[in-house]
């Protein structure tokens, strides 16, 4: 089994000692979305290696030595203001983090997610460019690779239409990004990927492939994995992975977040959150139906 740390929210930012505290504990318990008195439980014993997904991966550092498991670290780092990412500390402070996460884990277990690309009159093409520039060169020699994406209608994005204010993208919009990024990558070594993109520009050189393939899991674990089924119409080919994270719980608020379209509901998850509870978000209940997943 392969947990995801999260899709669903940000539980290293805003809960890694829950995490922590679980993985010390040797298990940790999550209830269906689709079926509230439904709770998996799962114990690290049967964990084959773990994915981080983070905006912020300050708060694992002190603990990030005390996990014996297999790691994939992914860390998005955009160039965004308090506008579009209200929470999210400031750029500085996690390139720091993610050199010293490289440190730890190795710069063969760490990716960044340079994720989603859009564009507007504050944030044009030319401003992308500039940052993605920046970021290569700040990042040089404690990375191997940066993923990107391009903005998906979520919810969430048409919601905040107003706030992101971003203009559709053309054939020449791509073609600018493709090359200019292309090129800085190449200055300092890196790789410049996209998962499940319909533009994947590997014209201008990028590749290709599943953030989490078979043969990296393979490689990490000794073992194979199912792909996940649950993105096919985005042609999504990752390993099938277990994610122990809540939906409306992370505050960064983006303003693009697929999985946070509730702003009242994620700080009333976050209220009901407690460090030393099995779940993330509340405690089990007298007629919770309690199933330990293996896989």
């Amino acid at each position: 089994m392969i947990l995801n740390v999260s899709g669903r929210t940000d539980i290293i930012a805003f809960y890694s000692q829950w995490f922590i505290n679980r993985y010390k504990e040797g298990f940790v318990d999550v209830r269906n979305p689709f079926n509230q008195n439904m709770v998996s439980r799962i114990y690290f014993n049967d964990v084959d290696a773990i994915m981080f997904c983070t905006k912020n991966p300050i708060p694992i550092l002190p603990y990030l030595k005390e996990i014996d498991k297999p790691i994939e670290f992914h860390v998005t780092i955009t160039p965004y203001k308090n506008d579009i990412e209200p929470n999210v500390p400031f750029k500085k402070d996690i390139i720091e983090a993610i050199k010293q996460v490289s440190n730890i884990i190795g710069k063969q277990h760490l990716s960044v997610r340079y994720d989603p690309i859009f564009i507007s009159d504050k944030y044009s093409l030319e401003y992308h460019k500039k940052a993605f520039e920046k970021l290569c060169s700040l990042l040089n020699g404690y990375i191997n690779r940066i993923i990107i994406s391009f903005i998906d209608e979520y919810k969430n994005v048409r919601k905040n239409q107003n706030i992101l204010k971003m203009k559709e993208m053309t054939e020449n919009d791509y073609k600018e990004i493709g090359t200019s990024f292309s090129k800085s990558a190449k200055k300092y070594n890196i790789i410049v990927h996209t998962c499940f993109e319909d533009k994947n520009l590997c014209e201008y050189g990028f590749t290709k492939g599943e953030c989490m393939s078979k043969e990296l899991a393979y490689k990490l674990t000794g073992k194979t994995y199912k792909k996940w089924t649950a993105r096919k119409e985005k042609k999504c080919n990752c390993v099938e992975m277990v994610d122990i994270g809540v939906y409306n719980s992370c505050k960064h608020f983006c303003k693009y977040c697929y999985a946070n379209f509730d702003e009242k509901q994620v700080i009333n998850n976050f209220n009901n959150h407690n460090p030393n509870s099995s779940l993330l978000v509340g405690e089990l209940k007298k007629d919770d139906i309690i199933k330990i997943r293996v896989n």
